[in-house]
């Protein structure tokens, strides 16, 4: 089978949109991801998958930290900043929590400290021990088909 195939069969499975980001020497930096889940309730851990060309691996391998930020459905246009699809310069202000940059008004904010890494193709999984979590209500920035998506109409949304 060939790679467009298995894109667009994982495309079918609908997902919420994160931002996770980490700081390595004082400087801050994110990626969009939707490759996220809970693994465990005891202890609490989460997983993110990062391919292992990107920068944030790396930089995710060094700091031994990440937080994970889950969008709301006001929060595409974040998004599209941390995925590299906005050619505009669009400056980001990090709310601090627990110590790490997260992403202000997210759903959620959760930061972890890496307690495993599982090698998986070419992506890392990064296990990570939570230690905080902050929640706020809200309405979750959906990524179904390759669009983003709405949590009432089920259509596109716009920016």
């Amino acid at each position: 089978m060939d790679d467009r195939l298995f894109r667009n069969a994982m495309g079918k499975f609908a997902t919420g949109v994160t931002v996770i980001t980490t700081e390595v020497d004082d400087e801050v930096y994110g990626m969009t991801a939707n490759a996220f889940m809970s693994v465990s309730l005891d202890p609490k851990l989460v997983l993110i998958s990062v391919g292992k060309k990107a920068k944030m691996h790396d930089r995710i391998k060094q700091s031994k930290t990440y937080a994970v930020s889950l969008l709301s459905d006001h929060q595409q246009k974040m998004s599209m900043v941390f995925a590299g699809q906005l050619k505009e310069d669009y400056e980001v202000i990090f709310e601090r929590f627990n110590n790490m940059p997260v992403i202000e008004d997210a759903l959620a904010n959760i930061t972890c400290d890496v307690c495993k890494e599982v090698d998986a193709g070419d992506h890392t999984l990064f296990i990570g021990a939570v230690t905080d979590i902050q929640i706020q209500d809200g309405e979750p920035l959906l990524f179904f088909d390759g669009k983003y998506r709405d949590i009432q109409s089920s259509t596109s949304s716009l920016v």
